[in-house]
């Protein structure tokens, strides 16, 4: 009977560890998105730090940018992108994060 009760924990004590964490999700997308690796984990932590889940699915959703290549975008254009939220708060985030980060980076 323990033995069960130890791999049915295991198992799900593992399967937990193989989720994506939320700053994971935002940093991809932000590299798909064509910023440069270390400013998007930089403000992958700042967004994630700030940013409600709500509010993060909110910015994951944009429209406009599916199939699109994004190679080239400006930190400027995905602040214009976010204003379409209508969500001043993800605005501001971004913005901060961006600019903080290009210049770190």
């Amino acid at each position: 009977m323990r033995r069960p009760i130890l791999t049915l924990t295991s198992l799900a004590l593992l399967s937990a560890c193989a989720t994506v964490s939320p700053e994971a999700r935002v940093r991809t997308k932000l590299v798909e998105a064509g910023i440069k690796p270390p400013v998007a984990g930089c403000m992958a932590a700042r967004m994630v730090d700030k940013l409600s889940l709500a509010q993060l699915r909110q910015l994951g959703s944009l429209g406009g940018l599916a199939g699109r290549d994004m190679r080239g975008m400006s930190i400027e254009e995905l602040a214009h992108r976010a204003r379409a939220l209508q969500d001043p708060e993800i605005v501001r985030v971004v913005l901060k994060a961006g600019i903080g980060c290009s210049i770190a980076y």
